[in-house]
Parts: C-alpha cells; structure tokens; sequence
C-alpha cells in the first residue's frame, strides 16, 4: 500500500501498527527521539498489539475490502468496520450512516459474518474486551 497524498490518507490500525514499528526500528539509528512522542508511540504500538489489527496483513485486508464490494459502502465506513470489527448490528448502525435506509437487515447480519470469518482475532478481541471491562469494574 502506498500513500499518494499525505494530507488526505486514512489509514487502518494496521498500518499505523506497521509504520509504528518500523519507526521504532530505526530510533536505535536516529539520535535521540523525543520523550513524549515515544512515549505516546510506545502506548498506541502496545494497545494496538492487543486487538484485531495485530493478526491482520495486506491480503487479509484485501480479501476484506472485496467481500464489501456489494454494500457500496464508503471508504470511511469501509475503515471503521475494518479497525472496529463490529460484533453487534447495532455497531453497524453507528458505523454506517442512514443504514436503515441502505441496509436490510439481512445485509446487516451479512456484514457481521464477514467481519467475524475474514478479520482474524476478532473473536479474541471480543474476549480480551469484556475482560478488560470486568478489571476495571473490581
């Protein structure tokens, strides 16, 4: 993937995985970065890891973006569903503008199968989640 102009680009959590790691990469060669901008790239590179975007790559990207070829759906809402991996309709509802109008509720429930069989680690993202949930909770 290729950016062609920066100024306009949306990229997915997994491209900012990738970027952030190769930057990190070569901190060792730059000389000192600053403090806070390792800092928050330390924090963002860790919070990624632990979600859906770790497990993906260019061709399980690819494969995704094709399966949502029929829903003419925008490059936004294309995005959320790819970094949110939505579990529940009610997701894709906040996710896709007017989709009462533009959406049946068979296309709903379609999405949410192609989210859950072509994204991998959505199922442990959901679990890593509710965990996470039942920690801040005690």
């Amino acid at each position: 993937m290729e950016v062609t102009n920066e100024k306009s680009a949306m990229l997915s959590n997994y491209e900012v995985l990738n970027l952030l790691n190769d930057i990190q990469k070569g901190h060792n060669k730059q000389k000192k970065m600053h403090t806070n901008l390792a800092t928050v790239s330390y924090e963002i590179v860790q919070y990624l890891e632990k979600t859906a975007c770790a497990k993906q790559s260019p061709e399980v990207i690819a494969n995704f973006m094709k399966a949502l070829e029929p829903f003419k759906l925008t490059k936004a809402e294309k995005l959320q569903l790819l970094n949110l991996c939505p579990k529940a309709a009610v997701e894709i509802q906040l996710i896709v503008e007017e989709s009462e109008e533009r959406l049946t509720e068979d296309q709903i429930y379609q999405l949410l199968d192609i989210v859950s069989e072509q994204l991998p680690g959505a199922e442990e993202q959901v679990e890593m989640e509710a965990e996470e949930n039942t920690n801040e909770e005690n």
